[in-house]
């Protein structure tokens, strides 16, 4: 169930800000002021005074997966985690040797 990004992922294709798996990316929008009372709260009707533009970023996550057997850092959004879509990567079992001791 990997959409294209998985296929680029094989490639090694990364772009910023898109998430690896659904391909979600940044999108356009805009920030309205208004100023006024609102007719509900007894006022008059509020009036938009200024549109500038913005862009909505996806909330990207680093995530260790397991992607074709091996253990890899990938970008996904928070949606694909809660979707399941990643196979996290397995807690580490092996201990780091101890350190030899000088004679």
């Amino acid at each position: 169930m990997l959409g294209f990004a998985a296929l680029e992922l094989k490639q090694g294709i990364i772009m910023a800000r898109i998430c690896e798996l659904t391909g979600k990316g940044p999108m356009k929008g805009n920030i309205v002021w208004r100023s006024g009372k609102s007719k509900k709260s007894g006022g008059i009707g509020t009036h938009v005074t200024a549109i500038t533009k913005r862009r909505y970023l996806p909330n990207l996550q680093r995530v260790k997966a397991l992607i074709d057997g091996e253990v890899r850092y990938i970008r996904v959004s928070a949606a694909a985690l809660k979707k399941g879509l990643v196979v996290k990567a397995p807690k580490r079992k092996w201990k780091k040797d101890a350190a030899p001791k000088a004679a």
